[in-house]
């Protein structure tokens, strides 16, 4: 069975985004690409909410074609154009995009026929709507905590309205010179 692995950056507090969704705290270096490549590069899906996709789509299809375009840049722009991207919506449900499926409606059955299907892990980027709805059905494998820095004080939660436990094991944790923390988590 195929994994969903939810990659995360958080404040030390928890917040994924400020009040006003802003992400500009985020630290994100060669260094933490490569590390994250690592694991975008078992992976042949990307599952998106809406917000998240929208502000990925604005971006990565052009990237390795911008001047200047980094080493990153053109890797990940390379794979987010070859893989399949998944995006929970349901106000996108006619758009029409190259290797991308919008679902809207029965989610919990789409998504699981999606981790039966034959393929490597499916990678979740951000989207803490998205995730809200994956873990109330326990269909969240694998948790990648970027842990930045910084303390927010208020701004939009990454782990609210959980209505059950999830019991996690530490599988690796790693500190980059920036003073990113990277704790991944399985379920138990």
């Amino acid at each position: 069975m195929r994994k969903i692995i939810s990659f995360m950056h958080i404040s030390v507090d928890g917040f994924a985004a400020g009040p006003g969704g802003e992400m500009d705290w985020i630290h994100v270096d060669n260094e933490i690409f490569d590390y994250a490549g690592n694991q975008t590069d078992n992976a042949d899906t990307a599952l998106y909410g809406r917000v998240t996709f929208e502000m990925m789509d604005a971006y990565w299809p052009n990237a390795a074609d911008k001047p200047g375009a980094s080493k990153h840049d053109i890797q990940h722009s390379n794979w987010y154009n070859n893989v399949e991207k998944i995006v929970l919506s349901r106000t996108m449900k006619n758009a029409e995009r190259k290797n991308t499926r919008f679902i809207g409606e029965h989610v919990f059955e789409e998504i699981n026929k999606l981790k039966q299907k034959e393929g490597r892990n499916i990678i979740m980027f951000g989207s803490p709507g998205a995730l809200h709805s994956l873990l109330q059905e326990d269909l969240i494998d694998d948790f990648w905590f970027f842990i930045n820095p910084i303390i927010l004080g208020k701004g939009i939660s990454y782990l609210q309205n959980i209505n059950s436990r999830v019991k996690l094991k530490l599988v690796s944790g790693n500190v980059f010179s920036s003073g990113v923390v990277c704790l991944q988590y399985g379920k138990e």
